[in-house]
């Protein structure tokens, strides 16, 4: 894999974009307060050791933008083999999102004791959002 010949307007937007669905898949009327119940945290709100904006942004920021940069690389790796169309990045977004990001975590998060909601609304997010970002980088491409 290589940094020659890769998109980063691309891989900007496609992380804009992420970072947004993230906003909203997390948000009020969606999934925050069911996920906030299925984690045990019966009034919605954080405590002050978990409400650290710099660090809760910040980190989202980071993970967000080294998952769509990777994706990106490996978008652009594929690419030069063979032709990547939207469709085409879209479905490496989803392998990657379902077959890894998923299930990587699925035993990690049982024998933690959280529960199968908690898991399935997390990464169910991730998934979402490295499919559509990996159509977006292929668009680019």
């Amino acid at each position: 894999m290589t940094f020659s010949g890769l998109n980063f307007i691309g891989i900007l937007v496609a992380f804009i974009v992420s970072f947004i669905s993230g906003g909203i898949w997390f948000g009020p009327k969606t999934f925050y307060p069911i996920w906030m119940k299925a984690r045990g945290i019966a009034s919605g709100q954080l405590n002050a050791n978990q409400n650290k904006p710099v660090i809760l942004f910040g980190g989202t920021i980071v993970g967000v933008l080294i998952q769509t940069l990777t994706l990106g690389l490996i978008i652009n790796s594929l690419g030069k083999h063979t032709d990547i169309g939207i469709s085409d990045g879209a479905g490496v977004g989803f392998a990657l999102g379902v077959g890894i990001a998923m299930f990587a975590s699925l035993s990690h998060r049982l024998f933690g004791g959280e529960n199968f909601k908690v898991w399935l609304i997390e990464t169910a997010n991730d998934a979402i959002n490295l499919t559509i970002a990996g159509a977006i980088i292929a668009f680019f491409n």
